[in-house]
C-alpha cells in the first residue's frame, strides 16, 4: 500500500477487500473485546452501567433497548440498534460491515448476524483478505432463537423468522419465514 492509498479500516468500511489483522483494525477489535468483556460480566441489577457500556461500544443504541449478555461483536461501532429493541443472551453480531437493527425488534437467544465474506479463490484467502456485506433488520422484526442471518441480507419490517432458520437472501416485510434456507411460509399483510 502506498501512503495515499486507503487504510485497511477505510477499505473495510467501504466494503472492499481488506486484511483483518491490520494494526489499526486489531486495536479496534481489542477495544471491542474489552468493552464486551466488561459488559458480559455485568449482572441484571446493573442496567445503567450496561446501557453506558453498550452506548460506548455500539455505533448507536436506541432508547429503551436492551441486550442481555453474553454479547460478541467484531468492532461494535458498525452496529446500530433502534428504540425498544430487545436481544436475548448469546447474540453474535459480526460487524465487519454495518448491521442496522430497527425499532421494536425482538431477537431470540443465540442469534448470529454474520457480515463477513471470504474469497472463494484460495490464494487471496490464504493471504488473509476478506470483505463483508451489510445486514439490515427492519422495524418490528422477530428473529427466533438460533436464527442465522448471512451477509448482505435485509429483512423487511414486521417479518417473523422462525427458530433455527438460516436467512440466505432478503425477506420481504410482513411474512413468516422458516427453515434452512429460510423460505416464506405465510403472508402477514394486514
Amino acid at each position: 500500500m502506498t501512503d495515499d492509498s486507503p487504510s485497511m479500516r477505510e477499505r473495510m468500511l467501504a466494503g472492499e477487500l481488506y486484511i483483518a489483522d491490520d494494526p489499526e483494525l486489531a486495536a479496534d477489535s481489542i477495544r471491542a473485546i474489552e468493552l464486551t468483556r466488561e459488559f458480559n460480566a455485568t449482572s441484571v441489577t446493573e442496567g445503567p452501567r450496561r446501557r453506558r457500556l453498550l452506548t460506548d461500544l455500539l455505533g448507536r443504541f436506541g432508547p429503551d433497548s436492551e441486550i442481555r449478555p453474553p454479547l460478541q461483536v467484531d468492532y461494535g461501532y458498525q452496529i446500530t440498534v433502534g428504540a425498544r429493541t430487545f436481544a436475548s443472551w448469546g447474540l453474535i453480531a459480526a460487524d465487519v460491515a454495518r448491521i442496522m437493527i430497527g425499532d421494536d425488534v425482538q431477537i431470540g437467544p443465540n442469534v448470529q448476524l454474520l457480515t463477513p465474506t471470504h474469497p472463494i479463490d484460495p490464494d487471496p484467502r490464504r493471504a488473509k483478505w476478506e470483505a463483508a456485506e451489510p445486514i439490515t433488520i427492519g422495524d418490528n422484526v422477530w428473529l427466533g432463537g438460533g436464527v442465522i442471518v448471512l451477509p448482505g441480507v435485509s429483512i423487511g419490517a414486521n417479518t417473523v423468522v422462525g427458530a433455527g432458520a438460516v436467512v440466505v437472501k432478503d425477506l420481504p416485510p410482513y411474512v413468516v419465514a422458516v427453515g434452512n434456507p429460510a423460505r416464506v411460509v405465510k403472508d402477514l399483510t394486514p
